[in-house]
């Protein structure tokens, strides 16, 4: 299949318009010139509102057969679709060229040199300090990353002219028709693997087949190229220090650091110190891993210590929320099992003096499973008061099967933990705690079912 000429305009139409990395490649090509149209079932903010301001929102949601045509040059299928969806099947029927997100980018970046994060854990932070470090010195690039950043307008660029992309790259499949992990269609000339930690229970049913998709991807390094992972990592080491002819393999660990009165400073190599707004061991591997990559780009030791100090993370990572003289609020976007030790060990580690009340939302298909539920026993001890909230609605939404409060209590192995089921509740639970001296840890990846946070917030520091 022919990838379409972005560089002349063209009629591009997208199936399930409103995701996160869909709407942003939407607003891209629209940008560059060419005529794009799109449909949905539901779209949700921030994706509504910046597909309206540039006149990209469908009129009305829904799927129309009608507004496949035989003009037009390519459909972008997103995975929200169904693989039995009425605009694909017409796309299908009139033999129009149907790409999956990765597919199309890979397409558009065949002349670049691509770089892709990938892992478990870390690669959206590890991306955008990469992106950050090179935007400090106006270097050319373009990228695609899962979440919003500081100093970028959207979560993706494809441009002409850019000679390398950063990509963030997800183990989860393409699109409903195409089941390959999104990061095997990109063909890296460098690759960096963070961790792995299983994931994706509805896809990867067994941890094997979860781990035999990143050996895939190590496999795919060319000659030439380089694999950078986490040394400390005993699964990632294994795959990436196998024998690679002419591949070289990169191995990290924690940059050097050190905590005062709640900031954290890099210890560069001379002695010196670098201070940073970021923290968490985690972050300071992640950070490790983006300095290799960013050596291979031409990036020079002292240019990222310059760089690194101005980066405040990507949105939704142990993001500060507000904060008084005795208490912090942060939001996370963890929820994964290796997700919740790290962000809540980062947490106390930076904090030592203070309680730490820490909150976790299950919600997504791996973490209500009744069967994956014990990946979480002992990842969540080192908060004083710890809580998890879930909605039986959603378990029920998603064909799962029941678990009840204690099924959570006995999974997490920790008798104290506190479960809701309703946010009101749960709501009611932590402003009641005593928030003298204490810091705040909301984990999730949805909404805890649509909890006025900044409400909450503001309840809690006042």
């Amino acid at each position: 299949m022919s990838s379409p000429d972005v560089t002349t305009p063209q009629r591009i139409h997208f199936i399930a318009i409103g995701g996160a990395a869909m709407h942003n490649l939407a607003l891209v090509l629209h940008q560059k010139g060419h005529a794009v149209t799109g449909s949905d079932d539901e779209i949700y903010e921030p994706s509504r509102s910046r597909l309206a301001q540039a006149g990209l929102l469908p009129a009305e949601m829904g799927w129309f057969p009608e507004k496949i045509t035989g003009d037009l040059d390519a459909v972008i299928l997103g995975m929200h679709a169904r693989a039995d969806n009425p605009e694909l099947k017409k796309a299908q029927e009139l033999g129009i060229p149907v790409y999956s997100y990765p597919e199309f980018v890979y397409r558009q970046s065949r002349n670049k040199q691509r770089v892709v994060i990938a892992g478990s854990h870390g690669k959206t932070t590890t991306t955008a300090i990469i992106l950050h470090v090179l935007k400090h010195f106006d270097r050319k690039f373009d990228y695609l990353v899962g979440a919003r950043v500081a100093g970028f307008d959207t979560m993706v660029k494809l441009s002409d002219d850019a000679p390398v992309i950063v990509i963030e790259g997800d183990e989860y499949f393409s699109s409903p028709i195409d089941r390959q992990p999104k990061f095997l269609h990109y063909h890296p000339h460098i690759t960096l693997i963070s961790g792995i930690a299983w994931d994706h229970i509805n896809v990867y049913p067994e941890f094997e087949e979860y781990v035999r998709q990143f050996e895939l991807l190590a496999e795919d390094s060319p000659k030439g190229g380089a694999l950078i992972y986490d040394e400390t990592d005993d699964v990632v080491s294994v795959i990436c220090k196998k024998e690679r002819v002419d591949v070289q393999p990169i191995g990290y660990g924690e940059h050097p650091h050190v905590i005062r009165d709640g900031k954290t400073y890099l210890v560069k190599p001379d002695g010196g110190e670098v201070s940073l707004q970021i923290f968490g061991g985690h972050n300071m591997k992640n950070l490790n891993g983006a300095k290799a990559v960013l050596e291979k780009l031409g990036v020079e030791d002292f240019m990222f210590y310059e760089a690194i100090q101005s980066f405040t993370g990507a949105a939704n990572r142990l993001e500060r929320v507000g904060e008084n003289s005795g208490t912090v609020i942060f939001r996370d976007f963890a929820h994964a099992p290796s997700k919740l030790e790290a962000t809540s060990d980062a947490v106390k580690s930076q904090f030592p003096d203070r309680r730490l009340i820490a909150c976790v939302e299950l919600h997504t298909f791996s973490s209500l499973n009744k069967y994956f539920l014990p990946q979480y026993k002992g990842t969540f001890n080192t908060p004083d008061v710890a809580a998890v909230y879930y909605s039986p609605h959603t378990i029920e939404h998603k064909k799962l099967t029941p678990i009840s409060p204690e099924d959570i209590v006995s999974a997490f192995g920790n008798p104290d933990l506190k479960v809701f089921t309703d946010n009101q509740s749960l709501k009611q639970f932590l402003l009641a705690q005593d928030w003298h001296n204490a810091n705040l840890l909301l984990m999730s990846s949805g909404t805890f079912d649509g909890l006025n946070v900044p409400e909450l917030v503001k309840e809690i520091l006042n």
